[in-house]
């Protein structure tokens, strides 16, 4: 695979977002008392999922109390 061909223009902001929301996703995780599951859990697929790990754990995740 030749990196030189890749469009960064468009793959960047992607990247980006990406990263943002795994931070933000990871902070809440851990200063959050309680989580809809395991907290483990939730680390995972904040991790290992990409974009759609954070976004689960932000619409199924928190509890709100």
């Amino acid at each position: 695979m030749d990196l030189s061909s890749i469009n960064w223009a468009l793959i960047a902001p992607i990247i980006v977002i990406q990263l943002i929301l795994m931070v933000i996703a990871l902070i809440d995780c851990v200063k959050i008392e309680r989580t809809n599951g395991p907290k483990v859990m939730w680390i995972f697929i904040i991790i290992l999922i990409n974009i759609f790990g954070p976004i689960a754990y932000f619409l199924f995740g928190r509890r709100v109390e």
